[in-house]
């Protein structure tokens, strides 16, 4: 698997100026969860990554929800960008 295989959507001022925001964390999250389906797709016993995966699947969930209730542009913007599914509401 190649790292540098995941186009960076973010450029490097947003980087500098948002690390600690809710858009740059569901980047990173992101970032991850596509990592690490593309190595299940190899390792289909590998239990441990995939406990991984559920777990930050989890957080981006709770983020996505966070920044829904706040600020529904902003999240309309960012799953646009990302090119993720909108939740389900309940």
């Amino acid at each position: 698997m190649i790292k540098n295989s995941f186009i960076s959507v973010l450029t490097r001022e947003e980087k500098e100026e948002n690390e600690g925001s809710v858009e740059f964390q569901v980047f990173g999250f992101t970032n991850k969860i596509r990592r690490l389906t593309s190595h299940l797709k190899l390792h289909k016993k590998d239990f441990l990554s995939q406990r991984g995966l559920r777990k930050i699947l989890g957080k981006r969930q709770r983020l996505l929800a966070y920044l829904s209730k706040k600020n529904r542009v902003r999240y309309k913007k960012l799953i646009g960008r990302l090119d993720i599914r909108e939740s389900k509401t309940r």
